[in-house]
């Protein structure tokens, strides 16, 4: 069984073929083929964000992964998922499932999924975005029935740039947008990587941490029924099931 992702742009794709190095390393391998979609201009604005997230967009990626042998879809974005809103979200991957023909999600659905499934209520957001695309993370989740205790924004405007941060800079994020009322911290942008250091960042917070490229993958095995139960992947993948919710919630 394989997932397919649809991701926006060049940034930190590379934390795909190692989460699908660690995957196997600890349970059944899971292919996790990625088709880059074009993403027009890469900015953390919100007009950029809608139109990243349009329709015709996924769709023309949705298209490349026909024949793929993949069992479900997920589109590899937060930002360009939450700044439709929930409602909005979850017609964005209604739609990204009618056009694939698949189960579909995105990683803000990811998210709120992984926070239910470790059954925590009150999260803190450390975000690489600007103040007005954190904010809107933060609402996505309160929807979600999440309580976020703190959103820390970064005000990076581009993925290019999120892209370049390395070990010590994304658990500096982590550590600087923790809450000692946190019951887990979030890191939510795809182009930040983080795939190589999950049990660094919860050991220098001492909690859970998601981040984005580890719900999304989680959130495609949960779509297609694989065994979640995995080391080395950080607390998500070492609780048993849970989140399981449709895509649109």
């Amino acid at each position: 069984m394989a997932v397919g992702f649809l991701y926006p742009g060049h940034s930190a794709e590379d934390d795909y073929p190692r989460l699908e190095r660690l995957l196997a390393a600890s349970g059944p391998p899971v292919p996790l083929p990625l088709v880059h979609t074009d993403i027009g201009e890469d900015a953390h604005r919100v007009d950029a964000l809608l139109e990243m997230g349009s329709a015709p967009r996924l769709a023309d990626g949705a298209r490349q992964l026909a024949g793929t042998g993949v069992r479900a879809v997920v589109w590899a974005c937060t930002s360009a998922s939450f700044v439709f809103g929930w409602a909005g979200a979850g017609e964005q991957v209604r739609e990204l499932s009618r056009v694939a023909g698949l189960p579909a999600s995105s990683t803000s659905f990811a998210f709120a999924h992984a926070v239910r499934a470790l059954g925590v209520r009150r999260v803190a957001v450390a975000a690489t975005y600007p103040r007005e695309v954190a904010g809107r993370f933060a609402a996505f989740l309160a929807e979600a029935g999440a309580e976020v205790v703190r959103a820390r924004c970064s005000g990076i405007v581009t993925a290019a740039e999120v892209g370049t941060w390395g070990r010590e800079e994304v658990l500096r994020l982590a550590r600087g947008g923790d809450h000692p009322d946190a019951e887990a911290v979030l890191l939510p942008d795809t182009a930040l990587h983080t795939a190589a250091w999950l049990d660094d960042l919860e050991a220098a917070v001492g909690k859970p941490v998601l981040t984005a490229n580890q719900v999304t993958v989680w959130e495609g095995l949960r779509l297609i029924g694989a065994d979640r139960r995995r080391s080395g992947l950080g607390a998500l993948f070492a609780a048993a099931g849970g989140g399981d919710a449709t895509g649109a919630r």
